[in-house]
């Protein structure tokens, strides 16, 4: 599932439970890859979320599934089972997946880790959340309307960051990036700096909660934007609602 990339690659490792992947995941993705001009954004469901100690609604490979049906053919989307369930049911770790995933790419790759607003808004009870920035960049979809200042009370004990290190223009030049946000500097109490990234609000309210809730309540209210919404405003991908369908998941 996984491909080496070649020298210069530009990859972003976006994980999450996928429960299902909806057009909100999508949109996220395609932000980012047109901010940083990525070669590749790797969608990796993830096997166990500690912090989600009663687990996905739906098995590992069905969400793996899900999200292949989801990115299609999308240019620059790859699904990646690099964050597996481990054998011994021990709990997956961000870090672990982004240090192996870092050791696979080819020489002179750089490897980015993208995450939603809400992902970002927990990293502080990540294990190792603070180490997290300075293995591969961080890219944050932000909320609409939100406060840098809520931005910099998120970030891990031990870790600030820098408004004005980075300016837009000496960002691009360093870091390749194309396309409209904001770049800062985070820094450690070790001296270690690690760019940071926060896309442009994206207007996507999309949640895979309230879309599970649509699909068991089949007929009432609830239900009502998976049956009439036009296939380009879905909140999931027809494919993906098929395969919901069939194989009965949430109900």
């Amino acid at each position: 599932m996984e491909q080496l990339l070649g020298n210069g690659g530009r990859v972003a490792f976006f994980g999450g439970s996928f429960d299902p992947p909806h057009q909100g995941h999508l949109a996220v993705a395609r932000a980012a890859k047109a901010a940083l001009c990525l070669d590749e954004v790797l969608f990796a469901p993830v096997g166990a979320q500690p912090l989600k100690p009663n687990g996905s609604t739906a098995g590992f490979a069905d969400r793996l599934e899900m999200t292949r049906l989801a990115i299609g053919d999308e240019p620059g989307f790859g699904l990646s089972g690099i964050d597996a369930p481990k054998p011994n049911g021990a709990p997956n770790y961000t870090i672990d997946a982004l240090l192996l995933l870092r050791d696979q790419l080819r020489d002179g790759a750089t490897l980015f880790c993208l995450m939603g607003a809400d992902s970002f808004f927990g990293l502080r009870h990540w294990h190792r959340g603070a180490e997290i920035p300075f293995v591969s960049p961080l890219i944050v979809a932000a909320r609409p309307g939100q406060p840098l200042d809520d931005v910099k009370a998120a970030l891990p004990e031990g870790t600030r960051l820098e408004v004005s290190a980075l300016s837009k223009r000496a960002d691009a030049a360093e870091h390749g990036a194309c396309g409209k946000l904001r770049t800062f500097l985070i820094r450690n109490v070790r001296g270690q700096a690690s760019p940071f990234f926060l896309l442009p609000e994206l207007h996507v309210d999309i949640s895979a909660s309230a879309i599970r809730e649509a699909v068991r309540d089949k007929q009432g209210v609830a239900a009502r934007p998976l049956r009439e919404e036009a296939e380009e405003t879905a909140l999931v991908s027809p494919a993906v609602m098929r395969y919901i369908r069939a194989h009965k998941l949430y109900e």
